[in-house]
């Protein structure tokens, strides 16, 4: 089995990761490493056991695969050049900086053949894997990414920086159309929004709610799930879960608010855990998300299947997050209107 030839643009925060597990995959050959500044490049080249280059045009026609892992704003050209080369690309999230730069390379990647999966990594979260299979038909979801300043993806808003992790994470979850947008945002450091919430009503019912923030004092990346059967915790960052259902007893209907004397009580919270609600804390894998996305890639290219997270998914996320700073910039123009 021959190996696929794969280069990495952008040796930053994440490029420099997507190297390190390319370099370490039996069936893949990591050929170079892309970065306009020298220094950095040649550093992760060299950990890598692989060659640096100042631009892909040197090592384009010899790839088969590509990360692109460069500020979003250069997320367009550079796979458009790759897709046209016929090389399969991973792009970092979020796929492109505008909606109409996605449709197109999503036309463009139909049109030539070429695989494009998008860099959804939470999609890989071995606790996001492992809640999935419990999760049919979500009827409220919460969800809560917020961080310090970074000082990355300042030419975004923090709706394609952080929220976009979570948009595509309840249109995977919920597989429905977006039939309302309520949102609002605000700008703390830079021109772009640091902090943003969000509220989508979808078309089969479920209402999701988002909030996302980079200028927080500590870091915290966890969803809630509500679904009539169960009610899911989820902690990315800290990799747990938590499940909850009804005992058999509630389900049996033996459980009638009305005729329980609250006074009667001497610990309410543990008599409801302990006769009505039980709880599963879910055991997680300790596979590395970004090492399970690259892989996933690598099989899909090899094999010819769909990715994972195909570029119509990065387009349907890139939509709503559209729609989302819409909203914001709507409510941002009644705000100033009421000032005046």
């Amino acid at each position: 089995m021959s190996r696929l030839r794969a280069a990495v643009v952008g040796t930053g925060h994440l490029g420099q990761h997507h190297a390190r597990i390319y370099s370490s995959m039996d069936d893949v050959s990591l050929v170079g490493v892309v970065d306009l500044e020298e220094e950095r490049g040649r550093q992760v080249a060299r950990k890598c056991n692989t060659v640096w280059h100042k631009t892909y045009d040197e090592i384009l026609g010899e790839l088969d695969i590509a990360s692109i892992a460069v500020p979003t704003k250069y997320h367009f050209d550079i796979a458009r050049d790759f897709i046209n080369a016929g090389v399969a690309v991973l792009i970092e999230k979020p796929m492109t900086a505008t909606l109409a730069h996605a449709q197109q390379l999503v036309e463009l990647a139909a049109a030539k053949g070429v695989p494009v999966q998008v860099g959804h990594v939470e999609r890989f979260n071995p606790s996001f894997v492992e809640i999935r299979k419990i999760l049919d038909r979500p009827g409220y979801i919460e969800a809560d990414r917020i961080s310090p300043f970074s000082f990355r993806s300042t030419d975004i808003s923090v709706v394609l920086d952080l929220m976009i992790h979570d948009i595509d994470i309840i249109l995977h979850l919920t597989q429905s159309k977006v039939e309302r947008v309520d949102a609002t945002g605000v700008s703390v450091l830079g021109k772009n929004e640091d902090v943003a919430n969000a509220r989508l009503h979808f078309e089969n019912g479920c209402v999701a709610n988002l909030t996302a923030s980079r200028v927080s004092m500590k870091s915290e990346r966890k969803i809630r799930i509500f679904q009539e059967d169960a009610y899911v915790s989820l902690d990315f960052k800290d990799r747990n879960a938590r499940i909850y259902r009804k005992t058999e007893k509630m389900k049996e209907a033996e459980f009638d608010l009305t005729k329980i004397d609250p006074r009667t009580l001497q610990d309410p919270l543990k008599f409801v855990f302990g006769n009505y609600i039980k709880v599963k804390k879910v055991k997680m894998g300790k596979e590395e998300p970004l090492a399970e996305e690259l892989a996933s890639f690598v099989n899909a290219v090899r094999t010819n299947t769909p990715t994972a997270v195909t570029a119509e998914d990065g387009l349907r996320a890139i939509e709503v997050a559209h729609r989302i700073q819409e909203s914001m910039a709507e409510s941002q123009r009644k705000l100033r209107a009421g000032r005046e």
